[in-house]
């Protein structure tokens, strides 16, 4: 958000920025070293310089949608992420993110201490203050914090699975618009996989799924790679154009759910296990077992089929 003062007086800039916003002295010299706060039009040339005039701060203040956390303790919060939702704003100019609703409830110190894809639904943890973010975010890099998700993939899954295929980035989207391959040249990516019930009527299998390591888009690139494509994913089970239509926009809600099976990506994370003093498992509460009319009927389906229209 970029807020407008008129100065009258010469106050240190980074003293100004503490007493006008509540913030730190480190937290006010980042918002000047990264070029957010203007004077006169032009950027400070030093955290020493004194303001007066017209001055411009671009700074994040939180607004919430009404999403609160499911649990609240003294270290952490526990949120529920809908699909869709950005965990932290991409640019100052991203509307809306899960970081509004970390820091309207917990304060400026409060931050998200994992990533979720946007596309996924499910729990987020967010830390309440600095010493928590510090455990929290080392426990995750640690893989001190167990986690387990849900899939909707299409097709009948009847007996317990794994996949130990390694995983390599994707540096030319010219031929596929895959963020990953497997690739024997890629990092080592293990992941278990437990069939938890079939739809007949949508042809389509709940699993649960749990990454024993870390890859980027891990459990997706994995069910894809059996044959088994997570409904809904516009990216790994899509042709080309399909996946290009997504990335840019041009893909309607109709189009995602003929060519890619769902309304939306049916990956949810569903529970945490780890320990902060006590021992906490945490699970969703949103009820992922009933897709409703959010997966396409079989007969609606088109995987893998080019779209019927063209970029320009």
């Amino acid at each position: 958000m970029l807020k407008r003062f008129q100065i009258e007086e010469e106050p240190l800039a980074f003293a100004w920025l503490m007493r006008t916003f509540g913030i730190t002295q480190g937290e006010a010299q980042r918002i000047i070293d990264r070029g957010r706060l203007l004077c006169n039009g032009k950027t400070l040339p030093d955290k020493s310089a004194r303001i007066s005039g017209e001055v411009e701060v671009v700074i994040f203040e939180p607004e919430s949608r009404g999403r609160a956390p499911i649990l609240t303790t003294p270290d952490f919060y526990l949120f529920d992420k809908p699909s869709g939702v950005l965990v932290h704003p991409k640019k100052m100019t991203t509307p809306y993110s899960m970081l509004d609703e970390v820091r309207y409830h917990g304060g400026q110190h409060a931050n998200a201490v994992h990533r979720i894809d946007k596309e996924t639904s499910g729990l987020l943890l967010a830390s309440r203050h600095k010493e928590a973010e510090r455990f929290l975010k080392g426990a995750f890099e640690a893989k001190k914090i167990q986690k387990s998700y849900r899939a909707w993939a299409q097709g009948r899954i009847s007996e317990p699975f794994s996949v130990d295929a390694p995983i390599l980035l994707n540096d030319d989207y010219s031929r596929t618009k895959h963020k990953v391959f497997i690739d024997e040249r890629g990092k080592r990516a293990y992941t278990t996989y437990l069939p938890i019930r079939y739809d007949e009527r949508l042809d389509a299998t709940l699993l649960e799924c749990i990454p024993h390591t870390g890859r980027t888009h891990q459990i997706r690139i994995h069910l894809f790679h059996v044959k088994h494509p997570i409904l809904g994913d516009p990216i790994y089970g899509t042709s080309f154009d399909v996946a290009e239509a997504y990335l840019e926009e041009r893909l309607s809600p109709e189009e995602r759910k003929r060519y890619s099976g769902a309304e939306r990506l049916m990956l949810h994370a569903y529970s945490l296990d780890f320990s902060y003093g006590n021992r906490y498992y945490l699970v969703s509460r949103d009820d992922f077992s009933e897709p409703g009319d959010a997966i396409a009927p079989p007969a609606e389906r088109k995987f893998g089929v080019g779209s019927p229209w063209r970029k320009g």
